[in-house]
């Protein structure tokens, strides 16, 4: 980087640690950022004096072409910022390029999810413990965990409606439950048989009281940690790593699934108890996975090998 945008960078790294106080890292990652700027403006016969707004965006885009991640798009750009927001200070230029170009999101993670073979080994674990022979205390446990987990993936609640569960909410026959979920919004969701038979099972052995896991702590039922951490156990007992494991990895899976196997995004949605559907839009890789298998498979043109 030589001449008169060499200069401008070289003033502006000066200002940033006689002025800003920055370090030497934070200097030089500048000095690199800018430079790569600067290069691109002069390939394209342009400067850091003269670029305008669609100069900025071509750079951001070459960026995210090469790989560059959402989060050091962002971090290049902030760069751009103080440096034109620098010459504008100075009055060597009167406008600012990157005063209206929106700063690069990065893509929401997808949610953890387990495979539908490593959610019945769970199951089947849960179900074995729970029919062993033990003491009446670990019985109890174990037959809660398998009842918490058939919920669970039949449901899709969240963890704090689960373990929150009075035995009021349970309907016609253990068919449907009654959720009360955020902001206090009331949805019925359906059972399926699996897990209608375990609370068919379960209800009749509980001590009176309004929960559906009742607990000895303050609320007076289960706890969210008491749960997340029996599953890990019951997953690290099953080969699943325990990393992977939280209920909320079952609730992912159950939305997953659903969605795998030919369920509306609209009634996932319901289901969830999501307000918008934005939300539930997350698992939508899954449908995008599906189209394109649907795709290949059955295309006239796909290869048949």
């Amino acid at each position: 980087m030589t001449g008169p945008a060499s200069h401008l960078v070289g003033s502006f790294l000066e200002m940033m640690s006689a002025e800003r106080g920055a370090a030497a890292n934070t200097i030089a990652a500048y000095g690199r950022d800018l430079g790569d700027y600067v290069g691109f403006l002069a390939d394209a016969g342009s400067s850091p004096l003269a670029a305008g707004r669609e100069q900025v965006v071509a750079y951001l885009t070459r960026l995210a072409g090469e790989g560059l991640s959402a989060s050091s798009s962002a971090r290049r750009l902030s760069a751009l910022r103080q440096f034109h927001r620098f010459l504008c200070a100075d009055g060597v230029r009167a406008d600012d390029p990157t005063r209206i170009v929106a700063s690069p999101k990065a893509r929401r993670p997808l949610p953890k999810v387990l495979s539908i073979e490593e959610v019945a080994r769970l199951l089947e674990l849960a179900e074995a413990e729970a029919n062993a022979e033990a003491s009446p205390a670990k019985e109890a446990v174990a037959v809660r965990l398998y009842v918490l987990l058939e919920l669970l993936y039949a449901t899709g609640l969240r963890v704090s409606e689960l373990v929150g569960l009075k035995r009021a909410a349970v309907m016609r026959d253990a068919s449907f439950l009654t959720v009360v979920g955020k902001g206090q919004k009331e949805r019925v969701v359906p059972v399926n048989d699996r897990a209608r038979d375990a609370l068919k099972a379960y209800v009749p052995t509980l001590p009176p009281g309004p929960w559906l896991f009742p607990a000895a702590g303050e609320t007076g039922h289960l706890s969210r940690q008491v749960f997340a951490r029996d599953l890990k156990g019951l997953a690290g007992r099953a080969g699943i790593g325990t990393a992977r494991i939280a209920p909320h990895v079952l609730r992912h899976a159950f939305a997953s699934h659903l969605l795998a196997g030919g369920a509306d995004l609209r009634v996932v949605q319901t289901l969830l108890g999501h307000a918008d559907i934005s939300t539930t839009q997350i698992y939508t890789h899954v449908l995008d996975e599906k189209l394109r298998t649907l795709v290949e498979t059955h295309h006239p043109l796909a290869d048949r090998d």
